[in-house]
């Protein structure tokens, strides 16, 4: 059975299709056979990110509508034989998906022996993003730890928990916690919210913390996941948090003021 996961978030711009395109790439580093959908019709940025832009002929909305097969849309990556992105289109409207297109392409990908499905979600609470999370197993909620983004991932919250399939059949969604764009300095001045106070208002473990990081913007203009600049810090955060994801005990990098020692000081290293 296929497991679907949902990266989502209230707020826009918190790095979501960042977290999509790089949760992908470490599960399927790992072996696993993986799809990455984009959700977001009219917009379209995961395939930029994966680097596969030019390659797109048919979209998520053609596969929907009868269009194109899903054979013939889906792209596979440069880099791993066993990953595959589905883009958004670009040209559509986003009434344009339908529940019971959304889920015949996630049960084709399930009978075509995918062990991961990853639904890359719009921002906010719109229909997208509401298909987007429907019938997901897990949720990944994006956060950056600041007020206005916390408070809007609650109302996503509340919507996995009732608005659900899962919610809809007496379960719930397995929910997980990333925080992305996190500056251990800024947490120290008061001027972010720290990891325990984020998991304190939402109820929520963190899965990962992603430093911020000059890096993340590079890999995205280069059309390659974060997680491959394999020397990065941000790349290693992504890599234990999907560590996490399947289960793995890590321990949390990247969360506290790096300490000058004695030396350093003294030659201003």
């Amino acid at each position: 059975m296929a497991e679907i996961i949902v990266v989502t978030s209230g707020k826009g711009g918190v790095g979501k299709t960042t977290s999509s395109a790089s949760i992908a790439c470490g599960l399927a580093r790992r072996g696993h056979k993986v799809a990455v959908i984009d959700f977001d019709v009219g917009l379209r940025n995961l395939d930029l990110i994966m680097g596969c832009e030019r390659r797109v002929v048919y979209d998520f909305v053609n596969v929907v509508n009868g269009e194109a097969s899903l054979k013939q849309a889906l792209i596979k990556d440069k880099r791993f034989d066993n990953l595959f992105v589905l883009a958004a289109s670009q040209t559509r409207d986003k009434d344009a998906l339908t529940r019971e297109g959304v889920e015949k392409v996630l049960k084709d990908l399930a009978d075509d022996g995918f062990d991961y499905i990853l639904c890359d979600s719009p921002a906010g609470i719109e229909k997208g993003a509401f298909l987007a999370m429907y019938f997901a197993d897990q949720a990944v909620v994006v956060v950056n730890p600041e007020v206005s983004s916390v408070r809007d991932s609650d109302r996503i919250l509340g919507l996995l928990s009732s608005k659900t399939r899962k919610a809809e059949e007496g379960g719930r969604v397995k929910e997980h916690l990333l925080l992305t764009r996190y500056s251990p300095k800024r947490v120290e001045t008061g001027e972010m919210l720290s990891i325990a106070d984020v998991e304190e208002i939402l109820g929520l473990k963190t899965i990962g913390v992603i430093p911020e990081s000059g890096d993340v913007l590079n890999a995205s203009n280069k059309g390659e996941p974060v997680i491959l600049e394999t020397t990065s810090d941000a790349a290693q955060a992504y890599d234990d948090a999907v560590g996490r994801l399947l289960g793995d005990n890590r321990p949390m990098r990247f969360v506290t003021v790096e300490k000058k020692g004695f030396l350093s000081k003294i030659f201003g290293g």
